[in-house]
């Protein structure tokens, strides 16, 4: 029986978004540290536990959420509301991975095995109540986001780390947030808010009103980090990165808007290829300016 609750275990720790977790990198990249054997090590196990905690939070959701989305089109398919990971098993599961995760987040570092205690209680919360509440619930995600970029900078000792990618983070994570939510209307059409009750709070025409706000605040926000922090090169170079993230913005609307997409962030920035080319030429033009420059 165990064996066979391998898989859809598995699929319900939802390893796709552990992509997510990757922005606890952020502080390492930007810091100019990410060649520096000790801090990445400690980033890299930062990274794992809070892959195994984001699992558990997922699981949790799932069994908070088994009834409604049984109804759902495409979330009826999960392992715990199709059945083929028993409710036990799942909460077995949750307590072994809140114990894997939480006591070597304190041996590894005792503010990061704090903030991993915050992010947890916030997304309980957020399981509990806050998802209901419009507005609320997407800056409640979006917190997520800025807590892993957080994490990493607790885990080494920063010296060039700007506060501005707080911002630009924050930013892109409400971008996400809102593009999802506009999916999820999409989708689901007049029985959005049988399916998820803070959906009653939106309306399209308010989301896409929310999402123009926040992606021209991202594009102008990004641009004057590039020559307005002080951590960066004089010679302005990074200013050539600013068109990666215009298109990134275009494209990921031009998804949202046209294609009607955009529900699974993960998901779409790992099947969309214009979308995952522009994230690693930015990502590779971010790595050429900090490191190599003259």
């Amino acid at each position: 029986m165990i064996r066979d609750m391998r898989i859809p275990l598995l699929k319900a720790m939802r390893p796709r978004q552990w992509i997510k977790n990757l922005l606890v990198f952020s502080a390492l990249l930007f810091d100019q540290q990410l060649f520096a054997t000790v801090p990445f090590l400690k980033t890299v196990a930062g990274f794992i536990l809070l892959c195994l905690s984001a699992s558990s939070v997922y699981l949790i959701n799932d069994l908070a959420d088994v009834e409604q989305d049984r109804q759902h089109p495409k979330k009826k398919d999960r392992p715990i509301a199709s059945g083929a990971l028993s409710v036990r098993t799942a909460q077995i599961s949750i307590i072994l991975l809140l114990i894997v995760s939480i006591v070597p987040a304190f041996l590894l570092d005792r503010y990061f095995g704090l903030l991993l205690l915050g992010y947890l209680l916030l997304n309980l919360l957020y399981s509990a109540y806050l998802k209901h509440i419009p507005i609320i619930d997407v800056m409640v995600l979006a917190s997520n986001f800025l807590l892993r970029v957080s994490g990493g900078v607790l885990l080494i000792t920063v010296q060039r780390f700007s506060p501005w990618m707080y911002v630009c983070v924050t930013l892109l994570a409400l971008f996400v947030g809102l593009g999802k939510r506009r999916a999820e209307m999409v989708l689901l059409a007049d029985n959005a808010n049988s399916h998820r009750k803070v959906l009653d709070g939106y309306t399209i025409p308010y989301v896409d009103h929310l999402l123009t706000i926040v992606s021209s605040t991202i594009i102008m926000a990004y641009s004057l980090y590039t020559f307005s922090a002080t951590n960066l090169p004089t010679n302005n170079l990074m200013m050539l990165t600013i068109p990666f993230v215009i298109y990134g913005v275009f494209r990921y609307l031009y998804v949202v808007h046209v294609e009607g997409a955009g529900g699974a962030p993960e998901d779409l920035l790992l099947s969309d290829r214009p979308l995952m080319a522009t994230v690693l030429f930015w990502g590779l033009s971010v790595v050429l300016v900090l490191y190599l420059h003259p």
